[in-house]
């Protein structure tokens, strides 16, 4: 969606844009490709479609066979190369460089390469190399240090991850906190630029509320164990089951994800089997007209007290889907994260650490009877303001902005 919402901004503030990315025949699950197409004719997006030499390192996602020898042999593969510490998406990238070699530079002005995967930060740098233009580097989550995938911060990558951040025209990346880790880890001076996640209020607009029959508590998503996890929240979802009157008992905990067997376990032991209904994972909008209609939209960025710099710059961008939505919601984050202080903003928000189970209780108590934090200013996180950031920044770099051809 971050890639959506920059491609989408820049061709309307001026830029023509041209998206790099696999073709939608090697993905497994593919939605909405009529209204994709529109959407990029209508926008004025092209794309140069790439194959991909290696689907079998990513089953999940790309098309392969999944019968037989041809899947042993896959399964076997994909053991030897994460030994060998081979990335998933190597396979991509020469494709990709391919489908780009007939660029020439009077076609570009500036490459623009979001991650992950990282890999398209090595191909962004070729590119530039080849064609003379500058390059710079969206980071949506860390690349070495990402407190969710530690695997990604073996010493090849922290070099070359320097040498990339180094040689670029530019850093962009989602919070404060991630983007002063990153100056300071590898020296970079004026160079790092907060640009964060937001909301699409037209897309937004069209999402009509799911009727609930009692209050709904939504969560969103996947969790990554042990940080982020739902036990916090039922903790204080049993607290609450115990204590409020029987008038105020009529509520639910709804998961929309692929991670509903902690859920349930989680939920097992906290007694709450009966108040917890799974919805495995569901089109988009499905999750978002749920998050409209619910009473409070859960979000937990590390259940952590006290969090690690890169703890503390985590923002998922649910929950600017929540705030463009207009749905109260309940943060998990540490005291002082960029998390918080987008809740503090956007208003409609109630965020705790992990361990404050009692005040989340009483959140969402409150909430059960009514009573929300106040609506601040949420039209800050609007993409049609964060896209003007980004235009900013990049104009800067080409100093009279983007040719007009």
């Amino acid at each position: 969606m971050r890639a959506w919402n920059i491609a989408k901004f820049l061709s309307r503030l001026g830029w023509q844009v041209t998206v790099v990315t696999p073709h939608p025949s090697l993905w497994r699950k593919v939605n909405g490709l009529e209204e994709i197409d529109s959407a990029l004719e209508r926008e004025g997006i092209t794309r140069i479609l790439t194959g991909h030499r290696w689907p079998w390192l990513s089953p999940e996602q790309l098309k392969c066979s999944n019968k037989g020898l041809a899947w042993l042999a896959g399964g076997m593969c994909r053991r030897i190369s994460r030994g060998l510490g081979i990335k998933e998406e190597i396979g991509w990238i020469k494709e990709a460089e391919k489908a780009c070699s007939t660029l020439q530079p009077q076609d570009v002005d500036l490459i623009f390469a979001t991650g992950a995967p990282f890999l398209s930060f090595k191909l962004a740098y070729r590119l530039s190399l080849r064609l003379g233009k500058p390059y710079v580097l969206d980071y949506r989550d860390p690349w070495s240090g990402n407190p969710h995938a530690p695997d990604l911060s073996d010493h090849a990558a922290k070099k070359e991850e320097e040498k990339l951040v180094k040689n670029s025209a530019a850093v962009t990346i989602v919070s404060s906190s991630w983007a002063s880790n990153l100056e300071k880890r590898f020296n970079l001076k004026s160079k790092v630029f907060v640009v964060p996640n937001g909301y699409d209020p037209a897309i937004l607009a069209e999402i009509n509320p799911f009727s609930f029959d009692h209050f709904a508590i939504v969560y969103t998503g996947n969790f990554y164990l042990p940080k982020r996890d739902i036990s916090p929240v039922m903790n204080a979802l049993e607290r609450l089951k115990n204590t409020t009157k029987e008038k105020d008992k009529k509520w639910r905990f709804h998961y929309y994800g692929a991670d509903a067997a902690h859920v349930l376990a989680t939920a097992k032991r906290f007694n709450l089997i009966d108040r917890v209904v799974i919805h495995d994972n569901v089109p988009r909008e499905e999750a978002l007209s749920a998050v409209r209609g619910a009473g409070i939209a859960v979000t937990i960025t590390t259940i952590t007290k006290v969090g690690t710099p890169e703890d503390m710059g985590i923002v998922p961008a649910k929950i600017f889907e929540a705030i463009g939505l207009g749905t109260p919601v309940l943060l998990v984050s540490p005291t002082g994260s960029d998390a918080e202080i987008i809740a503090q903003t956007a208003g409609l928000a109630g965020s705790f650490a992990g361990s404050d189970v009692h005040a989340m209780t009483s959140h969402i108590h409150d909430a059960l009877n009514g009573t929300h934090p106040p609506k601040k200013s949420p039209e800050v996180f609007a993409w049609t303001n964060t896209g003007k950031l980004l235009d900013k920044v990049l104009r800067s770099i080409l100093k009279e902005g983007p040719s007009d051809r």
